[in-house]
C-alpha cells in the first residue's frame, strides 16, 4: 500500500491525475488499450476536469481508454444523481470521447438484471479474468467505497462481480462493483479529503479489522497495487509516523 498525503485537496487531485497518466501509458503501451473504472460522488469531480484541461488532455491518447463504473445509483442516466451524468459533463463530453468507448450501467433494467448485465458487459472485453488497469474509488464518512457500505450484503459477496443492494436507510438501490472485481484490478486509487474523513481513515488504516463497519478494509488488490491520495485534514488523526 502507498499512502500519498498532500496540503490540500487541489495538491492530491493533481497527484492522482498524473497517476491517471501513468496508468493509462502503461497499459496502453503494453496492451493497446486502457481499461478504467471510474468513481462516482462530488470528489471526482475536480480530477475529471483536470485531466480535461489543456495541460493533461494531450498527455493520453483518449481513443484508446474504455471507461466503467465502480457502482451507480439507481436512478435514469440523465438525473442529477446518476454517476454516469456526472463523468459525462465533467470529463467524457469535454474529451468527446465516444459512446462506444464508455460501457455505463443499464438502470432501466431491474436492479438485479442491471448488475447481472454488467458483469456480462464487463467479462467480455477481458480474455480471461476481469482486470481492470486502475480503478478509482472513493470512501464516505462511514468508511464505505464505491457501494459496498457498512453492514450490507455486499460486504460479503466474493462469487459476483457486479452485485445490487438494498440501502434501507436511504431507501435506494444501487449497483456495485464487489471486493472481488475491485481487488482483481492491477491499480486501485482512493481519494480522499477533508476533516470528515479523518475517522474513517484512521479506522481503516490504523484500526482493528472489522470490515462489516469499515468495508473499506476489504480493499486489498491480490496482484495489484493500492494508492491512496489524500489531503493532510484526512490524515489528520492518522500516526505521523505512518502519514508524514
Amino acid at each position: 500500500m502507498s499512502l500519498n498525503v498532500f496540503q490540500n485537496p487541489d495538491e492530491a487531485i493533481k497527484a492522482l491525475a498524473d497517476f491517471f497518466v501513468k496508468c493509462a501509458n502503461e497499459a496502453i503501451n503494453d496492451h493497446q488499450q486502457f481499461f478504467v473504472a471510474l468513481s462516482g460522488g462530488n470528489s471526482p469531480k475536480k480530477l475529471h476536469q483536470l485531466l480535461a484541461s489543456d495541460t493533461y488532455k494531450n498527455q493520453i491518447d483518449w481513443t484508446k481508454v474504455i471507461f466503467f463504473f465502480g457502482d451507480e445509483r439507481y436512478v435514469p442516466h440523465n438525473h442529477p444523481d446518476s454517476n454516469y451524468l456526472m463523468a459525462k459533463e465533467t470529463l467524457l463530453d469535454p474529451l468527446n470521447i465516444a459512446d462506444e468507448q464508455v460501457f455505463k450501467i443499464d438502470t432501466s433494467l431491474d436492479p438485479a438484471s442491471a448488475a447481472q448485465d454488467y458483469a456480462r458487459c464487463i467479462c467480455k472485453h477481458f480474455k480471461e479474468e476481469a482486470i481492470f488497469d486502475l480503478i478509482i474509488l472513493g470512501m464516505g464518512d462511514d468508511a464505505h467505497t464505491a457501494s459496498i457500505f457498512p453492514h450490507t450484503p455486499l460486504v460479503w459477496i466474493n462469487e459476483e462481480l457486479v452485485k445490487e443492494v438494498y440501502l434501507e436507510d436511504k431507501k435506494v438501490y444501487r449497483i456495485s462493483m464487489t471486493v472481488r472485481l475491485i481487488n482483481q484490478a492491477k491499480n486501485v486509487a482512493f481519494l480522499t479529503f477533508g476533516e470528515t474523513k479523518a475517522p474513517a481513515l484512521k479506522a481503516v488504516l490504523e484500526g482493528e479489522r472489522d470490515v462489516a463497519q469499515y468495508p473499506s478494509q476489504l480493499i486489498k488488490p491480490k496482484n495489484g497495487t493500492l494508492n491512496w491520495f489524500v489531503d493532510k485534514a484526512a490524515a489528520g488523526l492518522l500516526k505521523k509516523n505512518s502519514a508524514f
